[in-house]
């Protein structure tokens, strides 16, 4: 299976913080081309995008806070339990109560 489209379940309030995160990683990448220190500039940038990050999901909406829930990235349990053991077998009855 492909992975999914970021930009495609990309959020409303979500899109001011991806864009500086992605300036942020732009710049970084055009610095270490050039040889360029930018590591002031890039941490200011990083303050930034960690103020901006409280501050948008300090105060979302209850329907922001509803999408937020329902994000098709969002891990489900299966993520979890896959991230812990690399045994674990799911077991499913046959329904009738029989064993």
């Amino acid at each position: 299976m492909a992975a999914p489209n970021r930009k495609t379940q990309l959020l409303d309030f979500e899109k001011p913080l991806v864009e500086l995160e992605s300036r942020i990683t732009q710049i970084r990448e055009l610095a270490d081309e050039n040889g360029v220190d930018v590591a002031d500039q890039i941490r200011l940038l990083e303050t930034r995008a960690t103020q901006l990050r409280q501050e948008i999901f300090s105060s979302l909406t209850p329907m922001q806070e509803l999408q937020l829930a329902r994000h098709p990235r969002r891990p489900s349990t299966l993520d979890y339990i896959q991230a812990m053991s690399d045994d674990w077998l799911e077991l499913h009855g046959d329904r009738r109560g029989g064993g």
